[in-house]
């Protein structure tokens, strides 16, 4: 039986093990990697819009159905019971059932057109709001991605610029240099440092965004660049099909068919005739004095008939029918417009790609020269210019050679982030960047 007051051996020993294992997982739980499709996944599962858009398109289907079920006929039971002294004024029952239903309608069919309509406009609603939410997380992603990739190459570059500063100091002191050689190393390190606190802040800003899209916690989101798929390739010229995809666009037309239905259905309100079918029972009381006043009185009593009316004229049925053809026409006007406006962005853009394309191909061929020059120069300082006449290289040479081919390698990031930024807007237009953070789960 263990002694009150002393550890046995058992508790001694998990006192030694529990620290260490939290010791070994802490450095796991401070740094958490996510996958763009998992943030693409998870920011569309957390998105107050898109729980919006859903809610939306579950109300459009429930008026697809309220539009059509009134041609089935519904049941209602009730009562009205109560006594009357001498002539009955009216007919008090103790139970009742009432059913009543569409039969002819010219107007209804429009309307249950206008409600599918409305559906499909609801569902490329919400597919153009994932569109969008996929789009925030897959931007928030990259430029995070893009940043920690700089971030490790100014590391190396402050490194070089560190040992260029420490060579130019003695050659400074021992006279070989002048004072200015100093200075411009100590510049390219502070620049360096600068450059790096902006890319730091601009990293916590992202991990930040995606917190908030994903639910995740941001302190400590790191990247996996391998699950970034590679931007499909674009055409110079606007491609009309692609921007026919768009969910923008489909669900502004859409819209406006179903506001076109709607006026439709307006309209055939007037001078068309409408019928109704109608039936009851009802259950009388028999402590009442009916009898008294009734011949051939029955209890039980059940009628069922047709109601058919004509509207020879109805002025309120008319201005609504003007006001759903007015309707109708600014939605065919918006979804006009929507066309326009996504034919001119996927113009731009296509040409700021082609623009950016260039950029790209002038950065990489930069950075590869810069990585040629620096293997050589490594090559020649450490055997020689293989010339008896030449200049040996400097160990300032060498430094500069390291710092420009990082300067150059962080330049060819910057344009491939730039680029693709515009890719990413062009595939959100056209409809297929979910699909594309998706694509490398293939």
């Amino acid at each position: 039986m263990p002694i009150p007051g002393r550890c046995t051996p058992a508790i001694r020993r998990l006192a030694v093990i529990v620290p260490a294992l939290l010791v070994c997982f802490l450095p796991v739980a401070a740094s958490a990697q996510i996958s763009l499709s998992t943030a693409v996944d998870l920011a569309e599962k957390s998105s107050p819009s898109v729980r919006a858009a859903e809610a939306n398109l579950r109300k459009a289907v429930a008026a697809t159905e309220e539009a059509r079920d009134v041609y089935i006929p519904n049941l209602v039971a009730g009562g009205s019971p109560g006594y009357f002294y001498g002539f009955p004024m009216g007919y008090p029952s103790l139970f009742n059932l009432q059913s009543s239903s569409i039969v002819l309608s010219f107007s209804q069919p429009d309307y249950i057109r206008a409600a599918r309509a409305a559906v499909n406009s609801a569902t490329m609603n919400l597919k153009d709001v994932r569109q969008q939410v996929a789009l925030d997380a897959a931007l928030d992603y990259v430029e995070l991605d893009h940043d920690l990739q700089e971030i490790a190459a100014l590391d190396q570059e402050k490194s070089f610029a560190s040992t260029l500063v420490s060579i130019e100091e003695d050659r400074v002191q021992s006279g070989v240099d002048p004072r200015v050689s100093q200075l411009q190393a100590e510049l390219t390190a502070a620049q360096a440092d600068e450059k790096r606190i902006h890319l730091e802040n601009d990293a916590d800003e992202m991990r930040q965004k995606i917190a908030d899209l994903t639910g995740l916690p941001g302190g400590s989101l790191t990247t996996v660049s391998g699950s970034i798929p590679a931007a499909p390739g674009f055409s110079s010229n606007a491609d009309g099909d692609s921007i026919a995809r768009s969910p923008a666009l489909e669900a502004a037309e859409a819209s406006a068919q179903s506001k076109l239905y709607q006026a439709f259905g307006d309209a055939r309100q007037n001078y068309r005739p409408l019928a109704v079918f109608g039936g009851q029972y009802s259950r009388f009381a028999q402590f009442n004095n009916y009898t008294e006043y009734f011949q051939h009185f029955q209890y039980n009593n059940f009628g069922a008939g047709l109601q058919i009316t004509f509207p020879l004229f109805d002025a309120a049925r008319r201005a609504k029918a003007r006001e759903s053809a007015a309707d109708a026409k600014a939605a065919r006007a918006q979804a006009q417009q929507t066309r326009i406006t996504l034919s001119e962005q996927d113009l731009v853009a296509r040409r700021t790609i082609l623009e950016l394309q260039a950029d790209q191909r002038v950065a990489d061929l930069q950075s590869q020269l810069a990585q040629e020059q620096l293997k050589t120069i490594d090559s020649q300082l450490a055997n020689g210019s293989g010339s008896p006449n030449a200049a040996p290289i400097s160990p300032v040479t060498a430094q500069k050679a390291h710092i420009d081919e990082r300067e150059k390698y962080e330049d060819l990031l910057d344009t491939n982030f730039s680029l693709m930024k515009v890719e990413l807007n062009l595939l959100r237009m056209t409809g297929q960047i979910d699909d594309w953070a998706r694509s490398n789960l293939h």
